[in-house]
């Protein structure tokens, strides 16, 4: 395979979306020819994961942006998988102090049994950075919460960027750390119109684009109010405000990051194949 796949095994976020599983909350996996990277793995990501055929235990690096349990939930058991039972040193944990070492808010939401197993344990800050295999990731300031919430920026040698927002409301200069990403993925809990602080609306992801300017933005984390508006007519505005292609991603959708950027839902018999960057 070439290029970079993403597989979205969940695009819910909030309490009742995750308790209804309305949508899907498996966060999402990065896959290369040479790299699994599990990011946010709320609950179902194991089941999810093994329903689409995509092992766990080829991950080589779970990612958490932090500590309330649409993201964290099956961290565990994703380390317990990259580390084949717990028997080899194996991989990458990165993740906020929350998540890890708890804080006056939450947490620690990973033990330190599980800490203790992969190669590496990053404590995630706005400004680290860090490398599995090739693929240099960026974790950025995020405003949520959870205060010590990050995004992050996964820097591939062949085909760009991807920006990953997480939870955050918007505050002045929150996309300049995507900036020039071919994808942006945002966490749209809310539609426009229905503000709830520490999380990001349509017209907050509209000024997010804009700052970044990437060549393809795709908005999932679906909040229950954003589900009954509806995320594809809230992508619609973000495209029409921006001018940037932009997506509402349903769950199991897939993207593939080449010379284009391919999408491929889940009826795809039905809707076809969707094209970005250079449509001919």
């Amino acid at each position: 395979m070439n290029g970079i796949q993403l597989v979205l095994l969940g695009t819910g976020g909030g309490r009742f979306a995750t308790l209804t599983q309305k949508r899907r909350t498996g966060g999402i996996r990065f896959i290369s020819e040479s790299l699994h990277i599990h990011l946010d793995p709320g609950p179902g990501a194991l089941i999810y994961s093994l329903n689409m055929k995509l092992d766990p235990q080829k991950v080589k690096a779970v990612l958490v942006s932090h500590c309330h349990p649409d993201h964290y939930t099956d961290a565990e058991i994703l380390v317990e998988a990259m580390t084949r039972g717990m028997t080899t040193r194996r991989g990458v944990l990165a993740a906020p102090r929350s998540v890890l070492f708890g804080s006056e808010v939450c947490g620690p939401a990973i033990s330190k049994y599980h800490q203790q197993m992969p190669e590496r344990v990053i404590e995630a800050r706005p400004g680290v950075t860090f490398t599995v295999n090739d693929m240099k990731i960026l974790t950025t300031e995020a405003r949520h919460t959870d205060p010590d919430t990050v995004g992050y920026r996964l820097e591939t040698r062949d085909v760009g960027d991807i920006g990953y927002t997480s939870d955050t409301e918007y505050f002045e200069g929150a996309g300049k750390p995507y900036k020039g990403v071919r994808l942006l993925l945002l966490c749209v809990m809310r539609p426009s119109g229905q503000p709830w602080k520490g999380h990001m609306t349509t017209e907050d992801a509209v000024k997010i684009v804009k700052e970044a300017s990437p060549e393809m933005a795709v908005t999932t984390h679906f909040g229950m109010k954003m589900i009954f508006k509806g995320p594809a007519r809230e992508a619609k505005t973000i495209e029409e405000k921006t001018g940037v292609p932009t997506l509402a991603a349903s769950d199991e959708m897939r993207i593939s990051i080449g010379e284009k950027i391919r999408v491929e839902t889940a009826r795809r018999k039905q809707l076809g194949l969707n094209e970005f960057g250079g449509i001919t």
